[in-house]
């Protein structure tokens, strides 16, 4: 799949990265990805109104984590591989199932969700993003969402902690 974020006038597009709502749809989140061109959503969303809401925002990729059940859930794949400009973007909800180096398939990033733990790491030549969980606390780790960058051929990523 070959996406073209809404400002296609632009080669800097801003994708909103987020994972692990489990149904919960902060406003402090909404407010983090306002002015985001493209969201994609790592997994464990829990419920489809959580989707809807971000749809509103910008267009949403979404794959299926550990406790998406339900007739809803089924039409979400378990892992994706998105292709935004000219980087390839592999989605998997948890980063333990990666079955193979993503730096020999060409791709320039991994984003994962499942741990609730953010994480912003460079391996080889592959960028690996989790942007930690958006939705109830656990234990004591951040509320938080990020952010992948793309500018041309510049890929950079960010997360961003809620204040809840």
């Amino acid at each position: 799949m070959s996406l073209t974020a809404r400002n296609s006038q632009s080669k800097h597009q801003r994708i909103g990265l987020i994972s692990d709502t489990h149904g919960l749809v902060r406003p402090q989140a909404l407010a983090a990805l306002g002015d985001c061109d493209l969201i994609i959503h790592a997994g464990d969303i829990g419920k489809p109104e959580v989707l809807a809401t971000l749809n509103c925002i910008a267009p949403v990729i979404a794959i299926k984590g550990n406790i998406d059940r339900g007739t809803w859930a089924k039409s979400l794949p378990d892992i994706k591989l998105v292709k935004i400009g000219a980087t390839k973007v592999y989605l998997i909800h948890n980063l333990k199932d990666l079955a193979f180096d993503p730096a020999t398939r060409g791709i320039h990033v991994v984003i994962s969700g499942h741990s609730h733990k953010p994480l912003v790491v460079t391996r080889g030549n592959v960028l690996y993003v989790n942007p930690g969980s958006a939705g109830p606390r656990r234990f004591k780790l951040p509320v938080s969402v990020g952010r992948l960058l793309l500018n041309g051929d510049t890929v950079k990523a960010e997360i961003a902690e809620l204040a809840i």
